[in-house]
């Protein structure tokens, strides 16, 4: 049986993993990919399913599916592109699980709101339609539209010295829901990726795995709860930057280049790979674990909280539309 690699870089998206493979002269068992593309809007949806160990074990990864949208438009302020978006995650969300009329669901925002990159999760649970405490005082025309839906923010463990795991399962224990939905900010290994790239997945999520932090899963086996992840990457480590750049430079210089110019050739020919690696190794001394995040990250988080609380509110009370949640939001 062929021994298939495992991608040596950071990044918390299955199809970065999957694209890595790609350069492999067989293509792993137990891996499925489907492609879908709105020309129109410019939404591109990749669902990879992982269906054995082999694939797992390939791909660095829990078997189940894991479905990305990708738009660079995602991070504009376009309200039409948003809206149609957020339509997308809502029915994918419905594939992965679909869920009773009577289900209650715990919406869980991961992540430091003190650090803006890292928001994304809390950020989303400011903008849930939260209903658990009102099912007995529900407004007459919602009355059996939406379902029990409650929110949780459990910071990160510098902030609280508790493992996010251990304070999603105490919460769990009391209020027992049907499913459990984490948001958090991943880390990407391409930049154009950064803030216009969004992943669902029915695996659960590791926190900061892309980071390469060991913590807790917050999966089916550690809460006693099915967890579908929501995440958007938001960083990138350095060594990915300058690589994308080179990347960039490389290309252009190798249209002017001479056969000469052996560096640039020689370094035009190295696997994207193995140039990353040296790139990595060159800047570990200086700049350690440095992730970078774009400047007006602080808009675009707000943008794509929205777009994923809006899905989500679609998605878990299908008896209301996006008009009516805005409506009792504000």
């Amino acid at each position: 049986m062929k021994t298939f690699s495992r991608p040596n870089f950071y990044t918390d998206l299955a199809l970065e993993n999957c694209e890595a493979l790609q350069g492999e002269s067989e293509t792993p068992d137990g891996i499925e990919v489907t492609v879908e593309e709105d020309e129109a809007q410019g939404i591109a949806v990749t669902w990879v399913k992982i269906t054995n160990d082999a694939g797992a074990e390939a791909m660095g990864k829990p078997i189940g599916n894991y479905i990305t949208l990708e738009s660079p438009r995602m991070k504009e302020a376009d309200p039409a592109v948003h809206e149609s978006i957020s339509k997308i995650i809502a029915r994918k969300l419905g594939n992965l699980h679909p869920l009773q009329k009577d289900a209650s669901i715990l919406v869980v925002g991961l992540g430091n709101w003190q650090v803006t990159p890292d928001a994304l999760g809390p950020q989303v649970c400011e903008r849930m339609l939260v209903t658990r405490h009102l099912q007995e005082a529900m407004p007459r025309e919602l009355q059996g539209r939406v379902r029990s839906v409650s929110a949780l923010r459990p910071g990160v463990m510098g902030l609280t010295g508790i493992e996010t795991a251990e304070i999603i399962l105490g919460v769990v224990r009391h209020i027992k829901p049907d499913l459990i939905i984490a948001v958090d900010a991943l880390a990407a290994r391409k930049t154009s990726r950064v803030n216009a790239t969004i992943q669902i997945s029915d695996t659960g999520i590791n926190p900061g795995a892309g980071l390469g932090n060991k913590r807790t899963p917050i999966n089916h086996e550690t809460v006693g709860v099915p967890v579908i992840a929501v995440g958007v990457p938001t960083v990138v480590d350095a060594a990915t930057l300058v690589n994308d750049t080179m990347d960039t430079l490389f290309h252009a210089l190798s249209a002017a280049a001479s056969e000469n110019d052996a560096l640039i050739n020689m370094l035009n020919d190295m696997e994207n790979e193995e140039r990353y690696a040296l790139i990595k190794e060159i800047l570990d001394p200086e700049t350690g674990n440095m992730f970078v995040t774009p400047k007006e990250v602080d808009a675009v988080i707000g943008r794509l909280a929205q777009i994923i609380a809006s899905a989500l509110n679609i998605a878990l009370h299908p008896g209301i539309t996006a008009r009516d949640v805005n409506r009792y939001l504000n």
